[in-house]
C-alpha cells in the first residue's frame, strides 16, 4: 500500500515562499496566478495488514513528524 502525503500551511500563516513565488510568476508573465501556497508532497510505501491500520499509521507519522500541527495541515490518500 502507499500513501500520499499532502502538508500545506494553514490558510491563517503567511506564506512568503508562496508570494516569492506568485511575484516570479506575474514576472514570467503569469499575472493570473493568485494566491500562491506552497507545500510539501511525500510518499510512503508501507507494509500493513489493512486499510484501516494504515489509515491509522498514517496519520500518527503526520501528527508527530511529517506536519508542524500548530501551523500546517495535512490531508493523505491511501492507494493499493
Amino acid at each position: 500500500m502507499t500513501a500520499k502525503v499532502y502538508v500545506t500551511l494553514k490558510k491563517a500563516v503567511l506564506d512568503p515562499q508562496g508570494k516569492a513565488v506568485q511575484r516570479s510568476l506575474t514576472k514570467l508573465g503569469f499575472p493570473e496566478a493568485r494566491d500562491v501556497r506552497v507545500g510539501r508532497f511525500i510518499e510512503i510505501a508501507l507494509e500493513v495488514s489493512s486499510r484501516e491500520e494504515a489509515q491509522k499509521r498514517v496519520d500518527a507519522m503526520c501528527r508527530k513528524l511529517l506536519a508542524n500541527t500548530v501551523i500546517e495541515e495535512y490531508r493523505f490518500e491511501l492507494a493499493e
